[in-house]
């Protein structure tokens, strides 16, 4: 039976027994703030863990490069694969191959599009993207209203079209501006995909201003566009008192954006948590054991209020 289980602490529950166990890791890429977060976590876990060795390869994000490291990590003997998708609608092919060869597998930090159907010896480890656009997007409306404004216009910066993650952040953007607690009548002006890339959403943002157009807010799918985003607007001597600006993710990068007043709110995604996480899944599963297909570990949002919360986690 397929359950959901939301958990901060997945090691206090499975435990790792596995020895002499090597386990295959595929990154959709290296050169990503979040993502390195998220590799060096789970490597620096796993040399806590006598006996496993971790293979990590760079997917360069190529979905046929993706399956060929699969591939060959079967071809290898590896005890179980963990995979951060390149492309969430090509999961399928992933999850046949591992189910084909026996070999355990867990998707980390992007959802499969195959999630209702994994196979009993896989599992998907993250953080429940309905939250995460949800919590900035509703502390942006709460921010608009705090300054007085009843109407208000904004841009939204989109992740990679092809992700999960874009396009639930995107949704939650929209549900909350549509719905009730909003409490500000938010136009959306535009939005565009940055390809989760800082310099894409600075030329972004710059062809935007470049309209002349009036907005209030910028609204990003994580954290590296909305640093672009401000350092466009920073360098159109736009007064960033007068914009809110959120993003995702709660990267180092994005903490120091916000001490300096420039960004006004994020949200943390446990990196390092999900690393673990998705490594405690792979041994226990590589044992035998059963694992919650669905592990959801918690977004929290993050504000000047509560930074100090934040400084030292991802």
């Amino acid at each position: 039976m397929k359950k959901t289980l939301i958990i901060a602490g997945f090691a206090a529950l499975l435990g790792t027994s596995a020895i002499a166990q090597d386990v295959g890791v595929s990154m959709a890429k290296f050169d990503d703030n979040f993502l390195t977060v998220l590799r060096n976590g789970l490597i620096d876990y796993s040399k806590t863990l006598p006996g496993v060795n971790l293979q990590v390869e760079d997917a360069q994000n190529d979905v046929a490069k993706q399956l060929d490291q699969i591939n060959n990590f079967i071809a290898s003997g590896v005890k179980a694969i963990i995979v951060n998708p390149v492309d969430t609608s090509a999961t399928q092919a992933m999850s046949d191959a591992a189910a084909a060869a026996g070999v355990p597998l867990v998707y980390v930090n992007r959802e499969p599009i195959n999630i209702d159907t994994l196979p009993d010896n896989q599992a998907f480890v993250a953080s429940n993207e309905m939250d995460s656009g949800t919590l900035e997007t509703l502390e942006v409306c709460r921010l608009l209203k705090e300054a007085g404004k009843t109407e208000a216009s904004a841009y939204v910066i989109m992740g990679e079209l092809s992700n999960q993650a874009a396009v639930m952040r995107t949704k939650d953007i929209h549900d909350v501006i549509g719905g009730p607690d909003c409490g500000v009548k938010i136009t959306i002006l535009d939005e565009q995909t940055s390809n989760w890339s800082r310099d894409e959403a600075q030329n972004l943002m710059t062809n935007w201003m470049s309209t002349g157009t009036p907005f209030d807010a910028v609204i990003a799918n994580n954290d590296e566009s909305a640093i672009g985003a401000i350092q466009a607007m920073k360098a159109g001597n736009v007064d960033m008192k007068s914009v809110v600006v959120g993003g995702v993710d709660a990267t180092q990068d994005a903490l120091a954006a916000m001490q300096a007043g420039d960004l006004d709110a994020t949200v943390f995604q446990d990196a390092a948590g999900q690393g673990k996480g998705s490594l405690d899944a792979a041994l226990a599963l590589a044992d035998g054991k059963a694992v919650d297909q669905k592990v959801y570990i918690p977004f929290q949002l993050v504000t000047p209020a509560n930074i100090g919360d934040f400084l030292s986690k991802n």
